[in-house]
Formats: structure tokens, sequence, C-alpha cells
């Protein structure tokens, strides 16, 4: 379980300076600077955050007691070392089951990254695909066979790229147990991971990093220095009026109803539109009403998804086929402690690092938009 951090208010801060440059395509060092002020705020404000329990509330609210099954001796070892041995220079695994807690809030905390359905793998990866043809033909009880099935397969291996954050430890965490150290490191490492995968599966540019869903990914693709080309607009969504959405959205549903290769897609109830929280609020006014009963309710054309992200751009839409988007993560989280001089005082830096993949299977899972809704104002 990890620290809730809406109330984390200078992080939350710098998290949106960092979100703003990533959708400008800021210059690399302009991010990177962002991206350690934003974490920078995470550790003070996890740190005055957690100084307002004292260690028996936090040992309390973690469970760390010997009959918790959720804290193991392993867990409590783990997190004792990192306490009492904060020199250490090997890398060391995290417990499993600190993971999969980790990789749980991932999913939980975050809803486009729940959606996209990532799955656990090694560091290399290999998969099968296959694109069925054919049709069932109907015909006599043991009569010939009249239809067949025939299925094209082909195997695909990807290096995974690899996904590094740090993690911020006070020197003086002796004051603290392993449950209170542990609530603290995963929160760090939860966040990191979750808005690094978040860039990655939307606008990676696939070097050294996954190739988003704003990426082209069609065969022979020109790929420039390592990077996909960025994708244009399909089209525009207005949401102006329910005869409007009911035609624009008939034409999202559509683009994604055709494979590259031709083969028709059962895309209904499957669609997801990834917005800007900005842009979210004015899609809902479009699409909520006061029914009958005096209840405001909202309700969208063919059961599409709305779910929002601070990584696209604002009047931008993303549609998607979160079932046909590849997204793996490696299966471990290692932790070694940073060996260079740091400029933050009484702290130790510690970097986590993962391994994750991403890429559509083809150039139909994902579409931009441009939205251009008109909110109406009243006359006075």
């Amino acid at each position: 379980m990890t620290m809730k951090l809406k109330g984390l208010q200078k992080y939350n801060e710098q998290k949106a300076i960092f979100a703003d440059l990533v959708t400008k395509k800021a210059p690399r060092d302009e991010q990177d600077e962002a991206y350690m002020n934003m974490m920078n705020a995470m550790a003070e404000d996890l740190l005055a955050e957690s100084r307002k329990e004292s260690r028996n509330e936090a040992e309390k609210l973690f469970d760390a007691t010997r009959g918790n099954p959720t804290m193991t001796a392993e867990v409590t070892k783990f997190f004792n070392d990192i306490n009492t041995e904060v020199g250490y220079k090997e890398e060391k695994l995290l417990p499993q089951t600190v993971i999969d807690e980790i990789f749980e809030d991932l999913t939980t905390e975050h809803p486009f990254l729940a959606s996209i359905g990532m799955k656990t793998t090694g560091l290399r990866l290999k998969f099968l695909k296959s694109e069925t043809s054919g049709v069932a033909v109907w015909g006599k009880i043991f009569g010939e066979i009249k239809g067949q099935l025939d299925a094209a397969f082909s195997d695909e291996e990807a290096i995974q790229n690899k996904l590094t954050a740090f993690v911020v430890l006070p020197k003086d965490l002796n004051d603290f147990g392993p449950a209170w150290i542990k609530r603290y490191v995963v929160t760090q490492i939860t966040e990191a991971f979750s808005v690094a995968l978040e860039i990655g599966f939307i606008t990676g540019d696939g070097k050294e990093q996954p190739v988003g869903l704003t990426r082209e990914v069609k065969k022979d693709v020109a790929i420039v220095d390592g990077k996909y080309p960025e994708k244009t607009a399909a089209g525009t969504l207005t949401f102006s009026d329910p005869k409007a959405t009911v035609k624009e959205l008939v034409e999202v549903f559509k683009y994604h109803s055709i494979k590259e290769n031709g083969k028709a897609f059962n895309s209904a109830g499957k669609v997801t539109l990834l917005v800007n929280p900005v842009d979210a609020w004015d899609v809902r006014t479009q699409y909520t009403h006061l029914n009958a009963n005096g209840v405001y309710v909202t309700a969208m054309p063919f059961n599409l998804t709305i779910l929002e992200s601070v990584f696209v751009p604002a009047k931008k839409a993303i549609s998607y086929v979160a079932e046909r988007y590849d997204a793996y993560v490696a299966g471990g989280v290692n932790i070694q402690k940073y060996d260079q001089t740091l400029a933050l005082e009484d702290l130790d830096l510690y970097t986590a690092k993962q391994f994750a993949y991403g890429k559509a299977k083809d150039d139909k899972v994902a579409a931009i938009w441009d939205l251009k809704i008109e909110t109406e104002v009243e006359k006075p």
C-alpha cells in the first residue's frame, strides 16, 4: 500500500510542470530537470507527511507484526537492510510480494495503465502472432469439409527497454521501522514507474523506450534514428449535439473495425478515448444530461470509455483498442545505491530498475483526433 499522492502539493505542482514540458516536446535537458524537481518534491512531501505519524502508527497501518502475512520475514529483512546497510553496492532484488504490490498500485491508481492490460514477462520478449482467414460453411452432417480456416503465424522477438527511476531516502532512517521504509520506497517507485510507463505507452517514440499509441507502426514505416513517426489526426471530434456525436463516434469505431491487413475486427465496446484532464470536463459537459427523475447521468454511444492522462496534449484525443496493444514489463525490480556524490542534503539516492516493452499490433490500433468543442455561453 502506498501513500495517497493527491495531498502532496509540491509534488503535484512539479508533476504538472513536467507533464506540460513533455506534451510540448520541450528540450530533453528541460524535461530531465523538471523530472528531477518532481521527484525531489515528492521526497520532500513524503517526508513531511510521514513525520506527522508516529513510528507505532506507521507500523500499525502497514501491519508489520509477526502475525501479518503481508509483511513477510523476507520483506522485513530487505527494508531493514536498507536501513542498516546503506553502503551496499551490489544490486538487490525487491521481494516478489512487494513487486506485486507495486504493479497492483500502478493499475489501481492509474486508469490508463489498467486499461492497457500490462503483462509480466522475462527480459527478452518472444511472442507469437497469428491472423486467421477463411469462413466456416454450413453443410450436411458427415458431409465434406467445405470450409477451411487458415492461420498465418509469425513470431517476433524484441528486447525490452530499461526503465530506471530513483528513490530518495533520508539518512536518519534509524528513526523509522521497516514498514515505514517500505511505504516510503514503494510509493516513490510506483509513482516514478507509472509516470514513465504512461509517457512511454502514450507518446513513446520507440528509441530506447516503448512505441506509444501516437506513433505509426504500419508495415515498412520509415524509422529515423530509431524513432517511429508521429501520427497525424484522423479526424475531428466536436460532440456538438447528440446527432453529431453519434456520427463522429461511428467514424471512430469504423476506424478500429478494420485491421491494417484488411481483416475485420469487432470493435464494439472495445474502444477507449484518452483525453487531457482539462478537455475531459468539456467532453463530459456534452454528454451529461438531467433525466426524468431529476438525476444527472452520463452516457456515450456504443459504450465508449473515456479516460484521462496529463500526457495527452490539450485539444487532442487518442482512441485505441487496448487488447491490440502489447504492453509488457519484466518481473524483477532491482534497487542499488547511487555511488556518486549527491547535492541532496541528508539524503541517500537509490536507483530502481525495471524493463518494459510496448507497441501496437498494427496502425489501426490507435488514432489521434482533434478536439474542437465549443462550450455554450449563456446570453445576458
